[in-house]
């Protein structure tokens, strides 16, 4: 048989190696799929991305994967070229997102599943910002647990640096300006109310938006969810207002005082100061230790399905689409 290009497109192998699967997931930057690594018959996720893109992210989504490579809970990168007329990236095949997650336990989580995943959550925003990175893009959407059966299972990996950006320099430590009349960048729910003011973004505006991801988790909803507005200028403030007028006693409200304590610290945050992750981390230790319970790495979603866990609902949701990078 030749070796042509076109016995390799039939077969859709792209990066010499990999053969293209069922598609997964698409987003803004062009589609997701499964793949297969023909070497060692590993499964893969791949991305494309249309080469023409306004604003093609692949390239540098790529850097910043390697510049966190080998940091627990990011997937790791195995290629990435141009094939065609796309760019593609492959990439660990990771599992469901949180967001999706969420969904399956019935849009709510307990206290003991939203504290063991911030504790996580924290640790890998710690580990991009010791990179000199900001992600800027907190979702629950973008943290996905690992493949079912693997080590790291219930690993929160992050994913989707399409938006990340360095906030200082990697050699002298020197940070970026302080800067305002910024555009909106990331998902109005979770975003920070300094970034709402167009100020730009540092380190402290990835945690506030954590912090709100908790309350999100907690409570169902968050106050500013499903506000109406002409334009989508004109929704960004409202929301950003509402945010602003909420008290945090008011939103976290029935809740353990640490996720106020959180949130109260990480707006108070200087737009240069180094946050404590560690006394962050611990708040979530110690509500699980005040409500007698163990970091054992028992999810909601571990309890599904009479205990068979979420990947037991496969059938009824397969979790190949629901899988990374919508």
């Amino acid at each position: 048989m030749s070796h042509s290009h076109s016995s390799n497109s039939s077969n859709n192998i792209v990066g010499t190696h990999y053969r293209v699967g069922k598609k997964i997931g698409e987003g803004s930057f062009g589609v997701i799929f499964e793949g297969t690594n023909l070497l060692n018959s590993q499964t893969v996720a791949i991305k494309f991305e249309p080469r023409k893109a306004e604003a093609p992210q692949l390239r540098d989504e790529c850097r910043s994967y390697r510049i966190l490579a080998g940091c627990p809970g990011i997937p790791q990168i195995y290629h990435f070229g141009q094939e065609g007329l796309h760019n593609i990236l492959v990439i660990d095949l990771l599992g469901p997102s949180l967001e999706d997650l969420f969904d399956m336990c019935g849009r709510k989580f307990s206290i003991k599943t939203v504290c063991m995943a911030a504790r996580q959550m924290i640790s890998r925003v710690q580990t991009i910002h010791d990179k000199n990175l900001i992600y800027r893009d907190i979702k629950p959407d973008n943290f996905l647990i690992g493949r079912p059966g693997t080590k790291n299972a219930n690993v929160v990996h992050v994913v989707d640096f399409g938006m990340a950006k360095q906030y200082r320099d990697p050699k002298t430590k020197q940070h970026i300006p302080y800067r305002e009349r910024k555009s909106l960048s990331g998902t109005a729910r979770y975003m920070s109310i300094n970034t709402h003011l167009g100020r730009e973004q540092s380190r402290r505006d990835d945690l506030e938006s954590l912090g709100h991801v908790f309350m999100y988790f907690l409570r169902g909803s968050l106050p500013w969810q499903g506000l109406k507005a002409a334009t989508n200028k004109q929704k960004y403030e409202k929301i950003g207002e509402k945010k602003q007028t909420t008290p945090i006693k008011e939103l976290c409200d029935g809740f353990p005082e640490e996720f106020g304590i959180y949130l109260n610290y990480v707006r108070k945050l200087g737009f240069e100061e180094t946050p404590d992750y560690e006394f962050l981390r611990e708040l979530f230790g110690k509500i699980l230790k005040n409500n007698g319970d163990v970091e054992d790495g028992v999810y909601d979603w571990n309890l599904l399905n009479g205990g068979k866990g979420w990947e037991a609902s496969v059938v009824r949701f397969s979790v190949f689409e629901c899988l990374p990078w919508k």
